[in-house]
């Protein structure tokens, strides 16, 4: 079982230069204690996400880590050239050796791809030209395609990644529409949905891998999103998660209520933490409460990677440090040959 972080970047409360670095602190962090990477979302124009240029804060992560993978969850791929995001790529992963992770989707914000011209509806039509346009650009040396949205004729491609054929693929899946195309292209995925649906997608996405001829054992990672506290007891744990995780909700819907638009995880992000808690899609507790119950999601859900969000709202860097220790020291290693 591997261990992997997801971050949105989000508001913190301290001024922006000291909130990078002190997220950078933190990533230096999970190298040490052995996460297998760092994944961080792109949003734009909120303070959900003070990254809404990915590479840029990645390209810190590359020079600040030495064996931790990291990459965005995801390229809003509509949002970008496709030739400068290849370019994009390719630098970062040669940059790091071969630790980047290319994860890619069209963006679930409408507001927010409006802002740049994009129209919403066409997005995933969008995507797939952008998504095709970038893996002939790392496959081949000269590029030529011509689409809806793209038109290139023997555009030299001179730079390459170091994983060859290109980056290991990730996916945020949220749609179970989207499964098929998922496993088609052998991506890993991450969802952040209730235990039983987060079961239905892990037994489509084996359904779909078995369906195309591969085999089990070539898999791609399937994992779980939870935000997760640690601290030495409880009540401490609860009381850190009660108070930080109003804010990061807050954010999360703060376009959509401004835009009156409706706000399509209104229901499964409730606005308490104390209500996220009864719906198991978060934990806050002593090591060993985390670790019982990252064993029963595990068990329950069938995943094969799990995605912590330690770092969110207005938990303090002193709290969240604890926290992400109590799980590398005490949680991580009962997992060690899970």
């Amino acid at each position: 079982m591997q261990f992997g972080v997801f971050d949105h970047l989000d508001d913190s409360g301290l001024p922006l230069g000291a909130h990078f670095e002190q997220r950078l602190k933190f990533i230096e962090a999970y190298d040490k204690a052995g996460f297998y990477a760092y994944h961080l979302a792109e949003h734009h124009n909120t303070p959900l996400g003070y990254a809404p240029s990915p590479s840029v804060f990645l390209s810190a992560v590359a020079q600040r880590t030495r064996q931790l993978k990291f990459g965005p969850m995801v390229y809003l791929l509509p949002l970008y050239h496709p030739l400068r995001l290849l370019d994009e790529i390719c630098m970062l992963d040669q940059m790091s050796g071969g630790r980047f992770l290319y994860g890619v989707g069209r963006g679930i914000s409408p507001i927010e791809v409006g802002f740049f011209g994009v129209d919403f509806a066409r997005g995933a039509a969008q995507f797939r030209e952008a998504f095709e346009v970038i893996r002939r650009g790392m496959t081949e040396d000269r590029l030529t395609f011509h689409g809806e949205f793209y038109d290139f004729d023997n555009v030299p491609v001179p730079m390459k990644p170091v994983q060859q054929p290109y980056p290991s693929l990730w996916y945020g899946i949220g749609r179970p529409e989207s499964i098929r195309w998922a496993a088609e292209q052998g991506a890993n995925i991450v969802a952040r949905r209730p235990i039983p649906a987060v079961r239905q997608i892990t037994d489509r996405y084996r359904a779909e891998w078995r369906d195309l001829g591969r085999a089990e054992a070539e898999l791609p990672l399937m994992g779980v999103n939870r935000h997760i506290v640690v601290a030495e007891t409880e009540a401490e744990a609860r009381d850190i998660a009660r108070r930080a995780y109003p804010a990061w909700r807050r954010h999360m819907g703060l376009l959509w209520h401004e835009y009156g638009v409706t706000f399509p995880l209104e229901a499964s992000l409730p606005p308490d933490f104390a209500t996220v808690l009864e719906h198991g899609d978060a934990v806050a507790g002593t090591p060993a409460q985390v670790r019982d119950f990252i064993a029963r999601e595990i068990a329950e859900t069938g995943v094969t990677y799990y995605v912590c969000d330690f770092v969110f709202g207005t938990i303090t860097p002193d709290e969240a440090q604890r926290s992400i220790d109590l799980f590398a020291r005490e949680v991580m290693p009962a997992f060690a040959t899970a």
